[in-house]
């Protein structure tokens, strides 16, 4: 009682403290720049830990925690192309040009900057469009983070948790715009990297020391290996007659695998089953017996994808390398590139001197969040195996082994109760402030990019403002209803699917309307336009599918999860993230048609680049 209590005067008093920021932001935007881009006005300081706060949200802490859970600590190198890719690369080579090109065009958004680069008002509104189809499926996986650690540690019903969460978000994003959300995100960060920071000294204080906490890491398997070998003599007497040691765990965990059905079936289902299987009872009772044995079912059946344990990378050429590489580490890693949510933050600043001072800023807080979320995602094995704690590896603690349980179940049991009151609020915060900015962005792609300057060709005036603000109503709405029809365990993929379909389809365009004059209106679209779609196609009926979603059209139409089960030229290509294959065609698609076709005018040139020279840098 006095924990709910504790916590109700924090939440309150965190409430508060939003409220305050996002009438300050309200009470200071004034003109449709002031609501679209915060004035490009916003401290350097303010404007990096928007952008990490934007960036790394719930999917990064509980979802790709979970999956570190799983993958190991080879997730790390996630954090290094964070850091290298989403900061210096983002910040340094394409948001100078970004601010620079911004300002000179007067873009208030990233389709708008595409759009008047290139002079079409049909690039404007495509990019607008792809924002808002795929946005609230990011922006759903964010919301669910949030919402399940909120079900799991007040016992509160996921519906009242995804609406209450969804609307207080929304509400100081509609009325304070791009200056209130960059306010309360500059508060989000702070409280997000204080409670990053105690979460790794704990960490590794409940294991024994950095040292200790590896080391206990790094024996698992084997550990679980001599537990498959004091139970093997059961397993021989309860095998059938014949069957080679090689074989055994693999008839074990089949056999184990179906004895889960019967959970759901009542007495007479049950005589049935165990009546067409009857070794079911006994691997049964040898699990009963040695409930241990979970543990080597779930490595057994990890490394039939390739896992070697959670300190070293999965094998060489297994599914496992294949979606670790290119899904979670360059998949997301490079992706972040292209995110207009996370470009439009460039064109917040006056001179290229504060987008300089912001990396530093922005290279430790990504450090900070994402290093100590995998970090300890994969330590919590260490700690769910302690016979006190389980005995078991994180996701077999977990009920129905749902990854994205994983970090909420290792908090609220591993920590000080404290620390996991502070740690919703750090949750909350990397909910609501790349929540903030994913309703925004999808609210300035109806007001800005549909309504004004697309499209429909409307004149800028009162309207832009008004229409952007139900266009946030209707992100909302649409993010809300995704959490209902999502999968389990969807966090890390619905993230990882957005980041490749967004590089795929912006990138090339992005990176040539910034560097290339020679990149034409016609490159570009036709770029947009393969990349998205060939991404779409991949993610559709060639990529296994990470969860049900993908796989649903799939197995519609061709009754099947995947066109490409076999290796073709050697490579699962089945494995490989969509935006390995979309990026290369959607950039040689931009190249090909650009020599191919007229470039803009000279004097459209000089307008659009007249503002890249260094004259331009303050």
């Amino acid at each position: 009682m006095n924990s709910v209590m504790t916590l109700s005067i924090f939440a309150i008093l965190y409430l508060c403290a939003v409220a305050y920021l996002g009438f300050r932001g309200y009470k200071a935007t004034q003109t449709t720049a002031d609501y679209l881009v915060a004035g490009r006005k916003a401290h350097p300081v303010v404007m990096a830990l928007s952008y990490g706060a934007t960036f790394i949200s719930t999917s990064a802490i509980v979802g790709f925690g979970g999956a570190a859970a799983v993958y190991g600590m080879g997730v790390l190198w996630l954090t290094v192309f964070n850091i290298f890719v989403g900061i210096f690369i983002a910040f340094v080579v394409f948001g100078k040009r970004t601010r620079r090109m911004g300002l000179h065009l007067q873009a208030n958004t990233f389709p708008e900057l595409l759009g008047r680069r290139f002079n079409s008002r049909f690039i404007q509104a495509a990019c607008a469009l792809i924002i808002l189809v795929f946005m609230p499926l990011y922006a759903s996986a964010v919301l669910i983070g949030i919402a399940r650690y909120i079900e799991s540690t007040f016992m509160v019903d996921f519906a009242v948790a995804v609406t209450v969460s969804s609307l207080v978000v929304a509400a100081y994003v509609i009325a304070g715009g791009l200056k209130g959300v960059m306010y309360t995100d500059a508060l989000q960060g702070g409280i997000m990297f204080v409670g990053m920071i105690i979460l790794i000294f704990y960490t590794y204080a409940q294991l024994g020391g950095v040292v200790d906490a590896h080391k206990k890491l790094d024996v698992i398997p084997a550990d679980t290996a001599a537990q498959w070998e004091a139970a093997l003599p059961e397993v021989r007497a309860a095998a059938p007659a014949g069957l080679e040691d090689a074989a055994l765990l693999g008839w074990f965990a089949g056999v184990a695998e179906e004895l889960k059905k019967t959970a759901a079936m009542d007495d007479a289902q049950k005589a049935a089953f165990f009546e067409k299987l009857p070794e079911a009872k006994a691997v049964g009772g040898i699990l009963k017996a040695h409930p241990e044995l979970v543990n080597q079912l779930v490595i057994a059946k990890l490394s039939k994808s390739g896992f070697q344990g959670w300190t070293r990378m999965p094998k060489k050429d297994s599914p496992m390398l294949y979606t670790l590489i290119t899904s979670l580490v360059m998949g997301v890693g490079l992706g972040v590139l292209a995110q207009p949510q996370l470009a439009v933050r460039f064109m917040t600043v006056k001179s290229d001197q504060e987008l300089h001072r912001a990396v530093l800023v922005g290279s430790v807080f990504i450090l900070s969040m994402t290093g100590v979320a995998f970090t300890a995602g994969a330590l919590s094995n260490a700690w769910f195996l302690m016979p006190e704690h389980g005995g078991k590896v994180a996701l077999a603690s977990v009920p129905g082994g749902n990854i994205d349980s994983i970090i909420p179940a290792f908090i609220n049991g591993a920590l000080p109760k404290w620390f996991g009151l502070l740690f919703m609020l750090t949750l909350l915060s990397a909910a609501m402030s790349t929540l903030s900015s994913q309703f925004h962005t999808m609210g300035t792609a109806i007001g800005r990019d549909f309504f004004e300057k697309g499209l429909m060709g409307s004149k800028a005036g009162a309207g832009t403002v008004l229409i952007t603000r139900l266009g946030i109503v209707l992100g909302l709405v649409a993010t809300v209803v995704l959490c209902f029809v999502l999968p389990e365990g969807i966090i890390a993929a619905a993230t990882a699917i957005f980041f490749g379909l967004c590089a795929a389809a912006f990138l090339p365009a992005y990176a040539g309307a910034l560097f290339w004059k020679g990149m034409t209106r016609a490159g570009a679209v036709a770029s947009i336009c393969m990349g998205f779609l060939f991404g779409f196609f991949w993610i559709t009926f060639i990529q296994m599918p990470k969860t049900t979603l993908p796989a649903i059209l799939s197995n519609y139409l061709l009754g099947k999860p995947t066109l490409l089960p076999e290796p073709v030229f050697g490579i699962h290509w089945n494995w490989v993230e969509a935006l390995f294959v979309a990026l290369p065609v959607s950039a040689v698609v931009a190249v090909v048609v650009s020599l191919a076709t007229k470039r803009e005018s000279d004097e459209h040139l000089a307008l659009c680049f007249g503002g890249i020279g260094r004259k331009h840098a303050k």
